[in-house]
């Protein structure tokens, strides 16, 4: 592996460039001299060991070469899919601004980077917590690269910290969030961080894969912070059962990502762009206010046809709906059109 893949040096983005080119930026001079045939290959070790079974003491990203990997394969796809599931949580709290956030198997520190993008310019403690001391180090050069981040997130605390049974988070944090990890461990581990999150933190938010399996993970989850007296933010717009039928469908959301030439390289695609699907579940402590309007939510990419929309809604009181917006409708109509699968319903200009 060449020096600069070894060293990053800083990277400086336009003063107007947001966080998200801010990461691509650092992701790029990551990359920089490292030979895409052999970043090729250590992408393909990763995803063969992410299709394995991962006992949970055993980290999947093993060495530099394994978290460089991932950064070029997985690090802006799950910034975006967490980025998503924030905005969507901010929209619905709009009052709500973490002092603290743990990241807890945050890696390189995708989420955290996703979180300095949904409160940019608030001050806050950050501390990652993961099992890898590669991807840690990794994780806080990107964020020391970065000459153009936020504050917070150069000041970030990377802590190394087994992720599992016997999980520690400091209590009275504002917002805990765990991405793409209930995945790598047993069912008793998954319930032991599902509950450490919910007894340390005011806000929990959980992001899976947008997978069959990732839907059961992320609801799991869902059952134990209810049961612990959380009240579902997003995307729910209720805090009852999930009206879909387990085994029939899944809840899931898409995040649009932008690829690099040489991100493309590394994923073997040819397009600028990729689809990033994912599910998630935010929650809040019974003594954080919610507001009293529950807008239902676009649980399907809308259908438009001619002068109408389709859209596939979870709704607050009765379950799974289909409403179709035609014309006749006038500026609901037109708000239809312009409205995304993941949106709440109607938006708010429209209500």
């Amino acid at each position: 592996m060449g020096k600069k893949a070894h060293r990053i040096r800083q990277m400086h983005a336009p003063a107007s460039a947001t966080t998200g080119e801010t990461l691509r930026t650092v992701l790029a001079g990551l990359l920089d001299g490292l030979p895409p045939k052999q970043a090729t290959q250590a992408v393909e070790r990763l995803i063969a060991n992410y299709r394995g079974r991962t006992p949970t003491h055993t980290p999947v990203l093993r060495d530099r070469s394994d978290v460089v990997a991932y950064a070029a394969y997985r690090m802006p796809a799950t910034f975006e899919a967490v980025r998503s599931a924030l905005e969507a949580f901010r929209d619905r709290l709009p009052d709500f601004s973490p002092a603290s956030h743990v990241d807890v198997g945050g890696g390189t520190g995708a989420a955290t980077w996703a979180v300095a993008a949904a409160w940019a310019g608030e001050e806050r403690r950050t501390t990652v917590l993961d099992w890898a001391e590669p991807a840690l180090a990794l994780g806080a050069e990107l964020a020391g690269a970065a000459a153009d981040a936020e504050p917070t997130l150069r000041a970030a605390r990377w802590q190394r910290q087994a992720i599992g049974a016997g999980l520690a988070l400091p209590a009275d944090t504002d917002l805990v969030t765990v991405s793409y990890v209930l995945g790598e461990l047993t069912e008793a581990d998954r319930h032991a961080v599902t509950d450490a999150a919910a007894r340390a933190a005011r806000a929990v938010v959980l992001i899976e894969p947008g997978t069959p399996d990732g839907y059961l993970r992320i609801i799991e989850a869902r059952d134990r912070l209810i049961a612990a007296g959380f009240r579902v933010v997003a995307p729910c717009p209720h805090s009852a059962a999930c009206p879909i039928e387990r085994g029939t469908d899944w809840c899931h959301f898409s995040a649009r990502v932008s690829r690099s030439s040489l991100h493309r390289q590394v994923k073997g695609g040819s397009l600028a762009y990729e689809d990033e699907k994912f599910s998630y579940v935010a929650a809040v402590r019974e003594d954080v206010e919610i507001p009293e309007a529950s807008p239902a939510r676009i649980v399907r990419k809308p259908q438009i046809r001619k002068g109408q929309v389709l859209l596939e809604l979870c709704t607050p009181g009765e379950g799974l709906q289909r409403e179709t917006v035609s014309k006749r409708h006038g500026s609901l109509y037109r708000a239809a059109r312009d409205v995304d699968w993941g949106d709440e319903w109607p938006p708010p200009e429209a209500r």
